[in-house]
């Protein structure tokens, strides 16, 4: 009978072993990636305390009612915000239009928002849909695309591709070619967002010129040393998924594969693992404390190895996703200008190349 379970159990390690193939992407760890100095600012207590009431929001339920009151909660994050955009349904492709005053529709940024894949929405990221389309000069189109457990993972993947492709030939008030073309997102929608650059780069569409991934999720094999290292740094995160850290990873991947149906190794769920040649100028933010920093980190370092102009800016201190909390924390504030700043430079970039040419 021994021999019985160790053969099954020997029988299962092949089997993970051969299913997922996890690169080991420790190198990637000894690259140096400098942070800002400076100290988070007294608003981000404020903030801490608006986490907190995320987590209140949904104490004592469980399953669908708990998702539900999370979903709720989030839609209700830009609520009493000054927002002089306007925001526009549309339908097909599911999202809305975000539209400040005077921007040049001819402009577009696709946004995808983050929440686990299960949770948010364009109107829990109104904060940051509006201040991009301010300060893209651009209208800015937040996909609402379809998210799990009601859906599969790859539903809202193919949302997304099919939003970009749209996008480049419809603008808020019909058709019309993109002039300029920026893809963002934050969190499991950084992930979406990196995941498009490769698939718009393999299927021969118009490329980005220019992408922004906000802590975004690169690697859903849970290898990366500071899903361990900050959870007890990560008012948001650790709380949610610290728990993951006591599961053996072999676990978590067969969990992960029959959960989003896809393996977590692959690069469309793990943009890091896949091919990162040949992408366009892109901007990660993440903070020195959550638990994707290395995501970050090492989708960056791979990518600038494989030559692809990926930049990556790290904050001291800052909540998961933090931009989330503008106008509120002048961090976001500072974030936003970082952001504004790098498009800027992505178009001078193009002004020059097209001058010699």
């Amino acid at each position: 009978m021994l021999w019985i379970l160790l053969a099954i159990v020997a029988l299962i390690i092949v089997v993970t072993l051969l299913l997922f193939r996890v690169e080991d992407l420790s190198h990637l760890d000894r690259h140096d990636h400098p942070v800002r100095e400076g100290s988070p600012s007294d608003a981000h207590q404020e903030v801490l305390g608006r986490i907190r009431e995320l987590g209140h929001s949904s104490r004592g339920l469980r399953g669908k009612a708990r998702l539900t009151a999370l979903r709720k909660h989030m839609d209700g994050l830009s609520d009493g915000l000054d927002l002089d955009s306007e925001f526009r349904k549309n339908h097909s492709p599911q999202g809305e239009w975000v539209i400040a005053p005077g921007v040049d529709t001819r402009r577009r940024v696709l946004y995808i928002h983050g929440g686990a894949w299960a949770a948010g929405s364009p109107r829990s990221h109104r904060a940051i849909t509006d201040r991009l389309s301010h300060l893209a000069n651009a209208a800015v189109f937040a996909v609402d695309y379809r998210l799990m457990p009601e859906n599969r993972y790859m539903d809202g993947v193919r949302d997304c591709r099919k939003a970009y492709a749209w996008m480049l030939k419809h603008g808020p008030d019909g058709p019309g070619e993109a002039r300029f073309v920026v893809v963002a997102g934050d969190s499991a929608g950084g992930s979406h967002t990196l995941g498009l650059l490769a698939w718009i780069r393999d299927n021969g569409l118009r490329q980005a010129d220019a992408a922004v991934a906000l802590s975004p999720s690169t690697d859903l094999t849970l290898t990366a040393p500071s899903n361990r290292d900050n959870i007890r740094t990560d008012p948001l995160l650790g709380p949610a998924f610290g728990g993951l850290s006591k599961i053996p990873l072999p676990v978590i991947w067969w969990a992960t594969l029959a959960a989003f149906r896809v393996s977590p190794a692959s690069a469309v769920a793990s943009p890091v693992r896949g091919d990162l040649r040949n992408l366009p100028p892109t901007l990660i933010h993440a903070s020195d404390t959550e638990m994707l920093l290395d995501n970050a980190r090492r989708y960056a370092a791979k990518a600038q190895a494989e030559g692809s102009p990926v930049v990556l800016h790290t904050w001291p201190g800052m909540v998961h996703v933090w931009h989330i909390f503008v106008p509120l924390l002048p961090e976001a504030e500072e974030a936003f200008e970082d952001i504004r700043e790098f498009l800027q430079e992505v178009e001078a970039g193009h002004g020059q190349q097209q001058a010699q040419t």
